[in-house]
């Protein structure tokens, strides 16, 4: 029951990481395209002043960069508990695809506010990578969490790292002794042989031993 609560707190703090992300990637359509908005009614004074006092205490929105940066950290922090089921086409090199669209569309996208076009046409262009590289790096972000976390889950006792390759050949003689054997090693089961090639040797060694205490127990 503990466990559960505890999951369901950890989920709540994802979510409001992820609100709170969502929240400044709208915070800098609001800003940089402002005129555009306003043109569409959807500007309000409260936000407005709110936003000139975070400007002039921290200069927030200097740069088209710091509310960019900041929502990506939100991001990447509120994909750290995703949970999901595992899908088998979710690779890395999908991930590292969707991750690069991603912030090409996010970050790179600052010069289309300046195209010599109607400031609507700018802002349509500029909201449109916008919003299409956050999804892309939030599926990035939601496919990594999940792939390593089912990698971790599949290795819950670090099997794999104390896996080691043993011989698999087998080596025979008159007097040797071979064993098979199976051995896990990179993710695999593998067939080899345990094989005591001087047993004869180790035989007469004992027999020597034995006889030395016989000899010993007689005197």
């Amino acid at each position: 029951m503990q466990q559960e609560d505890d999951l369901r707190g950890l989920a709540r703090v994802m979510d409001f990481m992820r609100a709170v992300s969502i929240l400044f990637v709208g915070i800098n359509v609001y800003w940089f395209c402002y005129s555009t908005l306003k043109e569409w009614g959807v500007t309000f004074e409260v936000i407005d002043k709110i936003l000139w006092n975070f400007q002039r205490t921290t200069g927030l929105f200097s740069s088209v960069l710091w509310t960019k940066l900041f929502a990506v950290v939100f991001l990447a922090l509120s994909c750290i508990g995703t949970k999901g089921v595992k899908e088998e086409k979710i690779t890395w090199t999908k991930i590292h695809c969707s991750l690069a669209a991603g912030v090409v569309l996010f970050f790179l996208n600052w010069w289309l506010l300046e195209l010599p076009l109607p400031h609507t046409a700018d802002a349509v262009f500029y909201i449109a990578t916008l919003s299409a590289g956050y999804i892309c790096m939030l599926m990035a972000g939601t496919w990594m969490s999940r792939l390593l976390k089912n990698n971790l889950m599949d290795d819950v006792f670090n099997t794999e790292n104390e896996s080691f390759q043993q011989e698999t050949r087998l080596i025979e003689n008159e007097y040797s002794v071979n064993l098979p054997t199976r051995f896990y090693y990179k993710k695999k089961w593998n067939n080899g042989y345990i094989n005591v090639v001087n047993v004869f040797s180790r035989e007469h060694r004992v027999r020597n031993a034995g006889q030395r205490e016989v000899i010993r127990s007689s005197k």
